[in-house]
């Protein structure tokens, strides 16, 4: 017969072996661990056992389950936080869920020097089915979905933990606009895309990015680049590859879900000027 003091100390005995396997990881390099990991290292733990051992530790702030199934060691230099940076575990982390996947918008605008603080939000653009927004320690994470990842636009970036894919500086100043709701509407997005533009290389608005972006906001990216950043270079490559596909541009509103009667009207671009653009100094 098993005495409760007899179980106490089993239970604090598999615990300690739980955090002497998470110490080895961490010696070798390794910032997470899934939930299979664990069972086929520490396979003497039962699966109650092996679970309670794991949330003794989360709750000690050594580790933070991420995702069903998916853990973060916690580094010394991030104790005080509870969290790792996103940056250094969403590559492993959307491996693990075995998902395409780029960092985008205001995170990806960053990393080219287009937004001056890393938001504390951060959107991963991944296909379907839709994953759910997650919030740890503050720091959220939301995933947007889309039929096909356009791997041929996306750049790798090395992170202190490995790499990360990350929207080129073409498909983030397409994002910015096609989703400008997520970053605070189009003033927001034309005042990231002013400082994007140096970035942005002409010859990469090419067949392969037409192809990918819809074109509405082919549209309202040219009308910025040419009307409101005075960008004519950029916004007459956009139009001239847009012709080469065969792109049709169709009368649009600027911004969407407003009102269009008795606003002016740009031919070229056809879009419905039902905004105005402001960008702070």
């Amino acid at each position: 017969m098993i005495t409760y003091a007899k179980l106490i100390s089993l239970n604090h005995s598999e615990i300690v072996k739980t955090q002497e396997w998470i110490e080895s990881k961490q010696a070798k390099g390794s910032t997470a661990f899934s939930l299979k990991d664990a069972r086929g290292s520490l396979h003497e733990h039962s699966e109650a056992a092996l679970k309670q051992s794991l949330n003794r530790l989360v709750k000690k702030g050594k580790i933070i389950s991420i995702h069903k199934g998916y853990y973060l060691i916690i580094t010394p230099q991030y104790l005080s936080r509870g969290i790792l940076p996103p940056q250094t575990y969403l590559d492993g982390l959307m491996k693990f869920l075995d998902r395409p996947y780029y960092l985008g918008l205001l995170n990806a605008a960053s990393f080219y020097g287009a937004a001056h603080q890393q938001p504390q939000e951060y959107f991963i653009f991944t296909n379907f089915p839709v994953l759910r927004p997650t919030k740890k320690k503050g720091i959220k994470v939301n995933y947007i979905s889309r039929k096909k990842i356009p791997s041929i636009l996306l750049e790798q970036r090395k992170t202190e933990t490995g790499y990360l894919n990350i929207s080129s500086p073409e498909l983030t100043a397409a994002d910015l606009v096609q989703f400008e709701k997520r970053i605070g509407g189009l003033s927001r997005a034309a005042a990231v895309l002013s400082e994007l533009v140096e970035e942005i290389k002409i010859e990469n608005i090419n067949e392969n990015f037409i192809k990918e972006i819809p074109v509405t906001t082919i549209q309202r990216l040219g009308y910025l680049f040419e009307k409101v950043l005075k960008n004519n270079q950029l916004a007459e490559r956009l139009l001239e590859q847009s012709k080469m596909k065969a792109k049709r541009f169709f009368r649009i509103p600027l911004k969407t879900q407003a009102q269009i009667k008795g606003f002016s009207f740009d031919a070229k671009w056809k879009v419905i000027i039902n905004t105005e653009i402001e960008i702070d100094e």
